[in-house]
């Protein structure tokens, strides 16, 4: 008889990762205005100030990895979702540009640590039976966050022109999400202290290296993508209020992908998945450059979405299984940092390009790394998990 895959704790953290990424999308694609129009801040100025939350989530997911690896993973969780939590205050308060740099570099700590923490305490909740699947349908949260915070937000902000508000919902919402987790249960043979010797690849998973290499291609490009989609659309292609039908559109796609996947993951189909994933992600990227027309706009998104959502899950199992059990955190942590570093690195230079170039330019960069990564899947990737994967 198949094991149950939607046990309580499981739905509880899925909940939890809910809040979390809403609370964090809610801002996302409007802190470039929000920087813009509040502070007069230069478009390299604004990659400057976004990338240092990116900057700070790399630094902390290492040593994310190695905390729920080691000690009591729910305490991990809720100390590093409290400080999360109490971040989204920060913003309330910052009343100059170098005040909120600060504080939206330093929430970068606590919501790295804490994705780490709560991706890994669902795989401890699941069957093992039905992990990989599992893992597939976790990230369903985050898609229906991504699905509907951005709309939400520009909804708010297009109605009411005032960034408190959505600082505020953001606050209340994160709140949720640690009130959530803290009712979780995590079985005790799960939270035992790691005891093997400390080394890099108690921080780094080192089998995974190639992995990460390719994650880092795809984060660089979601990371112009969702930080530069809503000025590149309003300066470029003359779009003023379908930005939110944009990351619905991309979400939808994110959806249904997890779903149809979903058979393909529990019968152990990573490789299929990932490719399937890249391949439809790299026409997404370069139709959404491509072309100025509306249809090519809105394609992108669906291409997009369905490429990622098949991608991502087949990347975090066949990363977990080049891990020993006692390198859970270190794996989902080593993914994790190396998509964050994309995505730092896309911001940044999203930023330049856009302020040296156009941003056309930084666009037609995005195609290129993601055909960079499409390649480097096909001729290295693939064969080393096939020959290295511990199950």
């Amino acid at each position: 008889m198949m094991e149950k895959l939607w046990n309580k704790n499981y739905i509880k953290v899925m909940t939890a990762n809910f809040s979390m990424s809403f609370s964090f999308y809610l801002l996302t694609p409007l802190l470039p205005i929000y920087l813009s129009e509040y502070f007069h801040a230069s478009k390299d100025i604004i990659g400057t100030v976004l990338c240092g939350y990116s900057v700070m989530v790399l630094l902390i997911r290492p040593f994310s990895g190695y905390m729920v690896d080691s000690f009591n993973r729910k305490k991990v969780l809720l100390i590093c979702l409290c400080f999360y939590f109490l971040m989204f205050a920060g913003y309330l308060a910052a009343l100059s540009l170098t005040a909120f740099a600060i504080i939206r570099t330093l929430h970068g700590a606590p919501f790295g640590a804490s994705t780490v923490a709560n991706s890994t305490v669902a795989i401890d909740v699941l069957p093992s039976s039905r992990r990989n699947e599992g893992i597939g349908f976790y990230g369903l949260s985050n898609n229906i966050a991504t699905a509907i915070a951005p709309t939400i937000g520009i909804w708010i902000y297009s109605t009411t022109g005032n960034f408190n508000i959505l600082f505020w919902i953001s606050l209340f919402v994160a709140g949720i999400g640690m009130w959530v987790d803290s009712t979780v249960q995590i079985p005790e043979k799960e939270i035992a202290k790691n005891k093997t010797k400390i080394s890099l690849d108690r921080f780094f998973l080192i089998n995974g290296s190639i992995l990460a290499i390719n994650m880092l291609c795809f984060g660089f490009c979601y990371g112009v993508l969702s930080n530069y989609l809503a000025i590149y659309g309003k300066e470029k292609l003359g779009i003023t209020n379908s930005t939110g039908i944009y990351f619905l559109l991309l979400s939808i796609g994110l959806i249904l992908s997890r779903l149809q996947g979903a058979k393909a993951l529990r019968e152990g189909k990573l490789v299929l998945n990932a490719s399937e994933g890249i391949i439809l992600s790299t026409f997404g990227y370069t139709i959404f450059v491509a072309t100025d027309s509306m249809i090519g706009y809105y394609a992108s998104a669906v291409l997009i979405g369905l490429g990622n959502g098949h991608m991502w899950p087949a990347f975090q199992n066949m990363m977990i299984n080049l891990a020993h059990h006692n390198q859970r955190g270190t794996a989902n942590s080593t993914l994790m940092t190396s998509w964050d570093s994309g995505v730092g690195i896309g911001i940044l230079l999203g930023g330049f390009l856009a302020e040296h170039f156009d941003y056309q330019c930084a666009f037609w960069t995005v195609s290129g790394v993601h055909i960079i990564g499409l390649i480097t899947f096909f001729c290295f990737t693939k064969g080393f998990f096939l020959k290295r994967k511990l199950r």
